[in-house]
């Protein structure tokens, strides 16, 4: 099946929108005609820069680069000129999609949503042409871009497609950005693919999540906080099919507090920009709070100790994830010892996270290798099962644990706890120090307890944990 099959379908019904983007929408021919046009005018092009504001003319731009043969370099509308500079260096870009930035000096290419002229559907793309070149967060240097291909990106999808039930029946909601996997790849791409209706919400907020009508929700955890903490729109969503949650870890609290919601846990599931998604729970079975669940279709996972051995599957043992599937990227741009550092002499992609995996195969992610396994005492703890407890609390609305540098103990475990009034008392750092010590054991609770009024994150809502270790 060639990638952005429902969109190059010329039977395709026209009653329904194929994309909403908050009050704006496009029909399936609309769509075609105007990303064919695009296309049209790419013959021979390098890589094309597109600042993805979520517009219909994103839409319009990326689903043209793709149909043409032409890989898309997503860029976020908000960032730097630093960043900025780097990734249109970087990738090659030729030209430019989106409002004038100051810096930009890149021919730029306009959009028609109702191209004047019609234009053919381009012929199907091979599907080892380099679809997306979407670059990382940069947490450790500058943003590396990972080049994503259209089969990459087909058979991650429809990995997804067979664990969700995900059908052209379907209406996807989500108001993610859209220069990420998430939002874009899974909630505007995986729709065009699948046939199902993409409903971008314009901003992420429970009111307009409410008001989309959608049998799929795609959000982060800040996302999901907050349509728990709104009692009215959350039960608006039961009559949804599935709430899919991922980027980061989703606080039990906030599951349970969704279930009891909308009647429906939330489906959980792993993946990063190098890999899709390679795990997930599935619409069709079980739905534990802080696991994301089996291998989806096409991928695999093991989970490797230090010695460099199988873990156990007793969903205790703590071990580095290692993945391998065809939804895997190609590389890293311009950085082939960087990409050859992160895979096993057997093909193994390595993930950096941190993983357990029980007898039935359901996974855990623990967290990032490099800040989130703390070594304390001659105890190795994974600081997400210290954040899950103390978000039981319902003084800590949200929580960090690191593991600072400590002479006598190697690491000793810190917590950075966001409180309703952005406050703390050494009462209440007490109190959350004993509830870790009698919920999990003595030698897990922080040594320390830190008040803060937030926590760093990126575009995702991911909290970046080295920015609060010293140093």
């Amino acid at each position: 099946m060639t990638f952005l099959a429902a969109l190059r379908d010329t039977n395709r019904p026209d009653d329904v929108h194929a994309v909403r983007i908050d009050q704006e929408s496009i029909s399936w021919s609309g769509l075609r005609s105007a990303a064919s046009a695009f296309a049209a005018t790419l013959d021979g092009a390098e890589p094309v820069a597109v600042c993805a504001e979520p517009t219909l003319e994103t839409v319009v731009a990326v689903t043209g680069c793709l149909l043409g043969g032409v890989p898309v370099v997503p860029v976020a509308p908000d960032s730097g000129p630093a960043e900025l500079a780097h990734v249109l260096d970087d990738s090659g870009a030729t030209s430019w999609v989106g409002p004038h930035r100051e810096g930009v000096t890149l021919p730029v290419r306009s959009v028609e949503l109702r191209p004047e002229l019609d234009a053919p559907l381009p012929p199907a793309v091979d599907e080892s042409a380099i679809a997306t070149i979407l670059y990382t967060s940069g947490t450790t240097g500058a943003p590396k871009g990972v080049l994503m291909s259209q089969r990459a990106l087909r058979v991650g999808i429809e990995g997804l497609a067979e664990a969700w039930g995900w059908t052209d029946a379907d209406t996807v909601a989500h108001g993610l950005p859209l220069f990420h996997t998430h939002g874009l790849v899974l909630g505007v791409l995986g729709s065009l693919h699948i046939g199902s209706r993409a409903h971008h919400t314009g901003k992420p907020t429970p009111e307009r999540y409410a008001a989309a009508g959608a049998s799929m929700y795609f959000g982060v955890p800040t996302i999901w906080g907050r349509v728990a903490r709104d009692p009215e729109s959350a039960r608006q969503l039961a009559s949804a099919r599935l709430l899919v949650s991922g980027s980061a870890p989703l606080p039990v609290p906030v599951f349970e507090r969704l279930r009891e919601l909308t009647g429906q846990s939330p489906i959980e599931r792993y993946g990063m920009t190098e890999t899709l998604l390679t795990l997930s729970t599935r619409a069709d079975g079980e739905r534990r709070p802080g696991w994301v669940g089996l291998p989806v279709a096409g991928a695999e996972t093991r989970i490797r100790t230090e010695d460099g051995t199988d873990a156990p599957a007793d969903g205790e043992t703590i071990g580095r994830l290692e993945v391998r599937g065809d939804m895997l990227f190609d590389g890293y741009l311009n950085l082939p010892e960087v990409t050859a550092e992160v895979f096993t002499e057997d093909g193994w992609f390595i993930t950096g996270d941190l993983a357990v995996v029980d007898a039935g195969g359901f996974h855990r992610i623990v967290g990032r290798e490099s800040v989130d396994l703390i070594k304390s005492g001659g105890y190795r703890i994974g600081a997400g099962e210290i954040e899950t407890s103390l978000l039981a609390r319902p003084e800590v609305l949200e929580v960090a644990v690191v593991g600072a540098p400590d002479e006598d103990l190697g690491q000793r475990i810190v917590a950075y706890v966001v409180t309703e009034s952005a406050e703390g008392t050494d009462e209440l750092a007490a109190a959350l120090v004993a509830h870790v010590a009698d919920d999990l054991s003595w030698h897990k609770r922080p040594r320390e307890v830190v008040f803060v009024e937030a926590l760093p994150r990126n575009h995702m809502g991911k909290v970046q944990k080295k920015q609060l270790l010293p140093g």
